[in-house]
C-alpha cells in the first residue's frame, strides 16, 4: 500500500500544467488532492480542510511562497515542501528558516516529487522508539519523549518535529559521535546523505533553543569534519557521585 494513499495534499502553484502533473502523480499514488493558484487561498484551505503536506510554489502573485509560509506557520505545523525554480543555497535555507520541512527545485521528476513527499511524512508522523522515556541531563535540561517535552531552566521549549527527531538520536546516543550521514539518514532518510546544509541548519536551531550560550555549546558539541556528539550527561551524573537529599 502507498504510503499516500488516502492523504490529503495541498498543492500550491499558479502554473496550471504543473498543478495537473502534480495532481495526476499524487492520485495515483492513492492520495487526495486540492489545489491553490495563490497564498491567500492557501491559507483559507489549510484551515478549514487540514491537509497532511503543503507542496508551496514560491513565486505567485499576490503572497509569495515565502510570505504565505510565514502566516502559515502562525496557524499550523503541517509539513510543507517549497516548490521553486531557483535552486540557490539563500532560497532553500531561507525557506527552511521560515519553518519549511524541504524543498524541491523545478523541474521535478515524479519519482523524486514522492520520494520527498514520502520522506517529510515519515519524519513528521512517525515517532522514533523510546529507549528511554524522561532523561534527565542536568539540573537545567530536561527530556521527557513519552510527552515529547523539553525544557530548559523548567520551561517547555517549544520543538519543530524535526528539531526533536534530531534531538532524539543525538541524545539516545549520548557520548557517542554520530557522522553527518549517520545524522541526515535517521532524522531526514536516506534520500539526504548528501545535504549537510540541513543538518547544520537544525543544528544551529537545537542550540539556540537549549544552549545556554549557542556560541560556545555545552550540549551539542561538534566533531570537526566528521558529525556531532552530545555531551555524556550520564558520565557526568556518575562522576558527581551519589546525590544526597
Amino acid at each position: 500500500m502507498s504510503e499516500l494513499r488516502d492523504k490529503l495534499i495541498l498543492v500550491v502553484d499558479d502554473e496550471p500544467h504543473l498543478v495537473n502533473f502534480m495532481r495526476m502523480n499524487l492520485e495515483l499514488e492513492g492520495a487526495r488532492v486540492i489545489t491553490a493558484s495563490n497564498g491567500r487561498e492557501a491559507l483559507d484551505l489549510v484551515r478549514e480542510d487540514m491537509p497532511d503536506v503543503v507542496l508551496l510554489d514560491v513565486m505567485m502573485p499576490e503572497i509569495d511562497g515565502f510570505e504565505t509560509l510565514k502566516r502559515l506557520r502562525q496557524v499550523s505545523h503541517v509539513p510543507v515542501l517549497f516548490l521553486t525554480a531557483r535552486d540557490e543555497e539563500d532560497d532553500r535555507v531561507r525557506g527552511l528558516e521560515l519553518g519549511a520541512d524541504d524543498y524541491i527545485a523545478k523541474p521535478f521528476s515524479h519519482r523524486e516529487l514522492i520520494s520527498r513527499i514520502r520522506a517529510v511524512l515519515r519524519r513528521h508522523y512517525i515517532a522514533p522508539p523510546l529507549a528511554q522515556t524522561v532523561v534527565h541531563v542536568d539540573d537545567r535540561l530536561q527530556i521527557d519523549f513519552a510527552r515529547r517535552e523539553v525544557l530548559v531552566e523548567g520551561k517547555r521549549v517549544n520543538m519543530r518535529p524535526t528539531e526533536y527527531r534530531l534531538l532524539y538520536h543525538l541524545v539516545q546516543n549520548a557520548g557517542y559521535v554520530l557522522t553527518h550521514q549517520m545524522l541526515l539518514t535517521r532524522v531526514w532518510g536516506p534520500e539526504y546523505r548528501d545535504e549537510s546544509h540541513y543538518l547544520r541548519l537544525y543544528i544551529t536551531y537545537l542550540r539556540q533553543k537549549i544552549e545556554e550560550n549557542p556560541a560556545h555549546p555545552h550540549y551539542i558539541l561538534t566533531e570537526r569534519g566528521v558529525g556531532y556528539r552530545f555531551v555524556d550527561f550520564q558520565k557526568q551524573t556518575h562522576e558527581a557521585g551519589p546525590m544526597t537529599a
